[in-house]
């Protein structure tokens, strides 16, 4: 494929990085890249979908991989601050709602769930960082699919649909031509009530599918698929739409996407016959979790929508205490015209070795984090909340707006707040007790415009921006 963009892209990068102003804890941005001639497409104005990651061995470059509206590109990251874009795939059918990208060896495989035209595509990135190959784009293996995902030799695909109209909820696909992956199995064999498998986890042939409004149900895989585990009723239950394992396989983080506001969910499959819930948990009130990664046993990365990329350390499953989190969502909370509030971050990549994090956000393209600091805080034994942080509302405010703390352990407070050209226009500082307490900002003196309060104590920093109108 031919690079493109490459003049373009690379003004628009250094001119977006500059020009934001993101609320922030213990996260840090290390480079951002968007194409400005990428479309929104036109039901829900995503411009952006699924990414990944990708580590060539054989020169120990790193790359991200992020689907667009209308294709897929190919990002070198191996300077995480200075990302370049190496080559662009077009997808077959544009105006793209989903695109969802796996790679397997030197391979990427991409999917779209969007309607007829569409293809399945394969792309050989062996001769990056020149350019990539596409080694099939066609509609004889399926036409579409909605996820996909990669165990040892098996290419797992979720709600697939051939040209002829043949659907399978979930279908197991081998390997071992990787440029012509074979039907093994489909799900419908061997249980048909399944209507729909939204996305799955698979760790040596056991998948823990996630089956929307039917729970989730985990399946062991031989010949065929046997269930051996299920929750198909739980608190605060919706559309079970993604789930990750912790490396131990004693612990289980899913979340559900519809209705909005639903909890994350961390329960213990250490026992799959007998599977219970450890806790739910959330970031905000009012933002939708949408797709969970976790590192090891202790952290999860949880790309989440309209509070964009959040950090939790849940080395005690049963008690989760958020360390982290950067919002990659400009339109703060807000509609972008579109009949849903399909905005923010939707998916992420935590398994580099370099161990940058990769993030997609629906509207502003990729966005590459160091997370060392949200993961290497100490949280304390007993915690029964958030670790120490900050949160300001409402946003958009009137006269005033007030500042919720949630804080490990009594600490001085200091809150400064910046109009947009950098001015400081007013400081404070309070000694504040452990758990949650709220400040009320006085800013009726305030003209309108955009703010932002930068908020610091003895074990967090954060940064909020706000809108007085």
């Amino acid at each position: 494929m031919k690079k493109i963009y490459a003049f373009v892209v690379a003004l628009a990068f250094f001119t977006n990085l500059a020009a934001q102003n993101y609320s922030s804890q213990n996260v840090t941005l290390l480079g951002h890249w968007y194409n400005p001639a990428e479309e929104d497409e036109p039901v829900y104005g995503i411009s952006y979908q699924g990414c990944y990651g990708w580590h060539n061995p054989q020169d120990n470059r790193e790359y991200a991989i992020i689907g667009g509206s209308s294709g897929t590109y190919f990002i070198d990251i191996t300077n995480p601050t200075a990302p370049v874009q190496a080559d662009y795939v077009a997808g077959t059918h544009q105006n793209c709602i989903w695109h969802e990208v796996k790679t397997y060896d030197k391979y990427c495989y991409i999917i779209s769930d969007d309607s007829p035209n569409n293809s399945f595509q394969i792309v050989d990135m062996s001769y990056l960082p020149d350019s990539v190959h596409v080694v099939y784009d066609g509609t004889s293996i399926f036409e579409n699919a909605h996820t996909l995902f990669v165990d040892g030799t098996k290419l797992w695909c979720a709600s697939v649909t051939l040209p002829n109209s043949t659907y399978y909820s979930m279908a197991v696909y081998d390997l071992s031509n990787p440029v012509a992956p074979t039907l093994i199995r489909t799900l419908n064999q061997d249980y048909p009530a399944i209507g729909t498998v939204h996305d799955m986890f698979v760790r040596n042939d056991t998948c823990y599918a996630s089956c929307g409004y039917d729970g989730l149900h985990i399946y062991k895989f031989g010949s065929n698929f046997t269930e051996i585990g299920q929750l198909t009723s739980y608190p605060d239950q919706g559309y079970n739409h993604s789930s990750f394992l912790t490396s131990d396989g004693n612990t289980l983080i899913f979340m559900d996407e519809v209705p909005v506001n639903r909890r994350v969910k961390s329960i213990d499959v250490s026992n799959i016959a007998n599977i219970s819930i450890n806790q739910t948990f959330t970031s905000t009130i009012g933002c939708t979790p949408h797709n969970p990664y976790i590192i090891g046993n202790n952290t999860l990365v949880a790309a989440y929508y309209q509070d964009g990329l959040q950090i939790f350390n849940i080395s005690n499953p049963s008690n989760i205490v958020r360390t982290g989190y950067f919002d990659t969502d400009t339109l703060n909370n807000q509609s972008n015209g579109y009949p849903q509030a399909y905005h923010g971050c939707w998916g992420a990549y935590e398994a580099l070795p370099s161990g940058t994090i990769i993030a997609s956000d629906m509207q502003n393209g990729l966005y590459l984090f160091d997370i060392s600091q949200a993961i290497s805080l100490n949280v304390p034994a007993q915690q029964s909340g958030l670790s120490s942080s900050a949160n300001a509302y409402p946003n958009p405010f009137d006269n005033s707006f007030s500042v919720s703390l949630d804080l490990a352990k009594k600490q001085t407070v200091v809150y400064s707040i910046y109009d947009n050209t950098g001015r400081l226009v007013y400081e404070g500082r309070s000694i504040q007790p452990t758990g949650t307490s709220l400040l009320e900002i006085d800013a009726e003196n305030f003209a309108n415009g955009i703010y932002t309060i930068k908020i610091t104590g003895e074990d967090f920093a954060s940064s909020v921006k706000l809108i007085k109108q």
